[in-house]
C-alpha cells in the first residue's frame, strides 16, 4: 500500500512539472484549477486564499493564517472553507526538485448537493472551526486529482469529464476529516455560510464605512456573535478584515495602475493619506512608496510570485 502511494506521488508531481516549466502560477483550461511551480524557498508572501483544495505533489510549502503556521507536503493538503488573508511561504524547493503543486477552488454549490444525496448529517455545533485546516492525503482523493489533471491532455473531453472528477474531488474532501469544516460553510442555516456571505459583502464595499450592527443584521446575526464567529474563522476581527482588503488593494492600484500614494488611499476609502501610509507600513513593513519602487525593481518572475 505504502509503494503504490509513493508511486501516484511520483506520477502526480511528474504529472503537474511537466506542465509548467518556469517558477509561477498558471490558470489552466479547468474552471477554478491553477498550477504553481516554485524553484527555492522563499520567505511569507502575502495572498487571498478563496475556498480551495492546496496541494504540492513535491516540495513543501507552509500557510500562515493569524499567527498559525500550516505546512503541506505531498502527504497531506489544505482546506480553506472562506476567503482569508494569509501569508504563503516556500519551505522546500530548489532548481533539480521544484516544489509543484496545485490549486483548486472549491465549489459550494457541487459540496451542497453532494451533502444532499449521500445524506451527511448538517454540523450544527455552535461553536464554528476556524476557516482552514490540514489532512492527510488519500490515495482515492489524489488519483482522483491526478485524472484530472491528466484531463489537460484532452481538451476536448474537458468540457464533459472535468465536472464528473471535480464532483468526486469534492466527495473525496467531504469524506476526509475536514469534511466537517466544508458542512459548515455549505449549511444555509449555520453560521459558517453566514460569515461567508458577510465576506461576501465586505469584499464586493471594502471602501465603504463598515458599520458592524449594520454587517451582523445583513446575515442576521446579533453583533457580538458575528463578530466572535468571525474572528474565530477568519483570526481576525471583519475591522482587520476591511483594512487587509484596503491595503492590498491600494497596493495594486499603485503597483499596476500607477496610482500616487494619496490617490490610492482615497480610492480604497481612507480620508487620511497619513494614516494610510501609517497602516500599511504595519501590513508591508515599509512605506508605500519604498515598498512599491523596491516591487518594481524585481524581476518579472518575482513579482509574479508575490501576487
Amino acid at each position: 500500500m505504502t509503494h503504490n502511494r509513493d508511486s501516484q506521488t511520483t506520477m502526480l508531481a511528474s504529472n503537474i512539472a511537466r506542465r509548467i516549466h518556469q517558477p509561477g502560477d498558471i490558470e489552466t483550461p479547468i474552471s477554478g484549477v491553477t498550477l504553481f511551480r516554485r524553484e527555492q524557498a522563499a520567505p511569507p508572501v502575502i495572498c487571498m486564499i478563496e475556498p480551495s483544495l492546496i496541494l504540492v505533489a513535491r516540495g513543501e510549502k507552509r500557510l500562515w493564517i493569524g499567527g498559525e503556521g500550516y505546512s503541506y507536503d505531498p502527504s497531506n493538503f489544505v482546506i480553506t472553507s472562506l476567503d482569508l488573508p494569509a501569508n504563503s511561504e516556500v519551505v522546500t524547493a530548489s532548481n533539480e526538485h521544484p516544489c509543484v503543486g496545485l490549486v483548486m477552488k472549491l465549489d459550494i454549490s457541487i459540496l451542497a448537493e453532494v451533502i444532499a444525496e449521500i445524506g451527511l448529517p448538517a454540523t450544527r455545533e455552535r461553536a464554528v472551526g476556524k476557516g482552514v485546516g490540514i489532512a492527510n492525503m488519500s490515495a482515492a482523493l489524489e488519483g482522483a486529482v491526478d485524472r484530472l489533471v491528466s484531463l489537460l491532455d484532452e481538451p476536448d473531453a474537458i468540457q464533459v469529464l472535468a465536472p464528473l472528477i471535480l464532483r468526486e474531488i469534492h466527495y473525496r474532501l467531504l469524506s476526509s476529516d475536514q469534511g466537517p469544516r466544508l458542512r459548515q460553510i455549505a449549511a444555509v442555516d449555520g453560521q459558517g455560510y453566514r460569515i461567508a456571505k458577510a465576506i461576501d459583502w465586505l469584499k464586493a464595499n471594502f471602501t465603504q464605512p463598515l458599520r458592524i450592527d449594520e454587517l451582523a443584521a445583513k446575515v442576521q446575526m446579533s453583533a457580538p456573535t458575528f463578530h466572535h464567529h468571525f474572528r474565530q474563522l477568519t483570526a481576525m476581527s471583519p475591522l482587520q478584515y476591511q483594512k487587509w482588503m484596503r491595503l492590498n488593494e491600494a497596493r495594486r492600484l499603485m503597483l499596476n495602475e500607477h496610482l500616487d500614494v494619496s490617490r490610492a488611499a482615497f480610492a480604497v476609502g481612507y480620508e487620511s493619506p497619513s494614516q494610510f501610509s501609517r497602516e500599511y507600513g504595519r501590513m508591508f513593513g515599509v512605506t508605500p512608496s519604498r515598498d512599491i519602487a523596491s516591487v518594481r525593481s524585481k524581476p518579472y518572475e518575482s513579482i509574479r510570485a508575490q501576487m
